[in-house]
């Protein structure tokens, strides 16, 4: 269980931008978000304005799903995580120093800062052969 989770860790390290799905329970909505990752919480840091339709979604319906795929048209190159989570409101101090280390220009901006405690990953890894999956769950939730 622990190796899944590095294997995911890993792949997320490469990567800054998600997709994100949300809902108010009526209407739909995907946006695209600058993220870092916090293995220890198991969560994202994203930055996103209380004006946009996700969020204004998160305020009726804080379970969340997305993505975050490698690009590539090899098949055998393949690899995307897909999760489930809770988006909050950031509080943790330490997340926030993580999120502007890893954007500080971002610091100009004064965002206001989310963090999506995960609750499930699915990797799919075809460097590891082709339909690898590789599933974790929070058993805690």
């Amino acid at each position: 269980m622990q190796n899944d989770l590095k294997k995911i860790e890993t792949f997320l390290s490469k990567h800054h931008v998600m997709s994100l799905a949300t809902s108010d329970g009526k209407n739909l909505s995907a946006c695209n978000l600058f993220y870092v990752f916090d293995p220890e919480r198991l969560s994202f840091v994203v930055a996103s304005s209380e004006d946009t339709t996700h969020i204004k979604h998160i305020t009726k319906n804080p379970k969340v799903a997305g993505t975050v795929v490698l690009e590539t048209k090899i098949v055998s190159k393949v690899e995307g995580v897909q999760f489930r989570g809770e988006f909050l409101l950031l509080a943790d101090e330490e997340l926030k120093k993580l999120y502007f280390k890893a954007f500080p220009y971002a610091l100009a901006m004064n965002p206001k800062l989310w963090q999506i405690k995960i609750s499930y990953f699915k990797l799919t890894d075809n460097t590891l052969g082709f339909g690898k999956k590789i599933i974790w769950q929070n058993s805690s939730l």
